[in-house]
């Protein structure tokens, strides 16, 4: 986001709250009108301007492709252009993920998340943590428990312990209609925002950007998304993981990415003739995003508009702690 400001972008974030018992009966039908459509209006409001460039990143970009399909049903076009990060679509072949889910895991979670009204954050992150337990489990056990010695600092993975709750209906909701029966791809399959979704009708310029050392959304399992849309795609490779392979800045000069401007329906066909580069790919998505940015206004102050400041980021809602100390 600073990087995205220093770029001259006007920059707005959905930052979700951390759901409670209270919000048990949330829905991806909430998520997608009160979260994402909401977020829309709010920034007309803010701006004055009629449409922006919205980024998704992992389930929120799941998020972002419904939404583009609620849009496209009602001939709204107020994205411009969308960008994928690590966000799957079709998910035909969801990778390491699929070990945990089964008919028999998921009505086993949904006892659990009913009992408490949301899935608990430590439990996904011990889901993710177990994709790659030599890494993120035993190393630790090893090194900080058997050998005594200190962790070692890494802001990544202090970010990553910060875990976020789901509530019931909307994971379930997300379990059941994406990872098990996969009927966001389907035309038709689910009706949203009293919609029904057919990303086939979806013609907003596209932006996927994918991580290829990633467990959690692998990147050949994201890259069938650029089949799904009818309007024009770009697909980056990145190096390294779901969230370093990401949050890479240009000063960093790690990683590198691969690019190619055809997109066959096969990923390795894609990657098989795809150009490796040096550095981050944001350099690659600024000159991508350059034709859809619109006019250049002068730098808005937050609160100026007709949109008025609640209070002081990041929000109180915020430095509310899960173990309510």
């Amino acid at each position: 986001m600073k990087w995205a400001v220093s770029e001259g972008m006007t920059t707005f974030v959905v930052s979700w709250v951390n759901p409670d018992e209270k919000l048990a009966h949330k829905s991806f039908d909430d998520y997608l009108t009160e979260g994402a459509l909401a977020a829309l209006s709010a920034v007309e409001k803010a701006t004055g301007e009629p449409d922006v460039n919205v980024v998704g990143y992992c389930l929120g970009g799941t998020l972002l492709a419904a939404t583009l399909g609620h849009l496209a049903a009602k001939k709204d076009k107020r994205i411009a252009s969308a960008t994928f990060m690590t966000s799957l679509i079709d998910f035909t072949e969801a990778g390491e993920m699929e070990v945990f889910i089964d008919e028999e895991q998921i009505a086993s979670l949904e006892r659990k998340m009913n009992e408490r009204g949301y899935l608990e954050g430590s439990e996904m992150a011990t889901t993710f943590n177990m994709l790659r337990a030599n890494d993120l489990i035993w190393s630790f056990v090893i090194n900080n428990y058997l050998l005594g010695r200190d962790p070692f600092p890494f802001d990544l993975l202090h970010w990553n312990c910060d875990s976020t709750r789901m509530p019931a209906a909307m994971h379930s909701y997300y379990l059941r209609n994406m990872y098990m029966n996969n009927l966001l791809r389907e035309p038709g399959a689910l009706t949203l925002g009293g919609t029904k979704i057919d990303l086939s009708k979806v013609t907003t310029p596209a932006y996927f950007v994918s991580a290829i050392e990633d467990h959690i959304a692998p990147w050949k399992t994201t890259y069938a998304g650029t089949q799904v849309f009818t309007g024009k795609s770009r697909f980056v490779l990145s190096g390294s993981g779901h969230i370093a392979g990401m949050v890479n800045p240009p000063a960093a000069n790690k990683y590198g990415y691969w690019t190619n401007d055809k997109l066959p329906a096969d990923a390795d066909a894609w990657f098989g003739h795809a150009k490796q580069h040096e550095g981050s790919w944001w350099p690659n998505w600024r000159q991508w995003l350059t034709p859809h940015l619109g006019r250049e206004v002068p730098a808005r102050i937050p609160g100026k508009g007709k949109l008025k400041v609640i209070e002081a980021a990041p929000g109180s809602y915020a430095r509310i702690r899960a173990d309510g100390k």
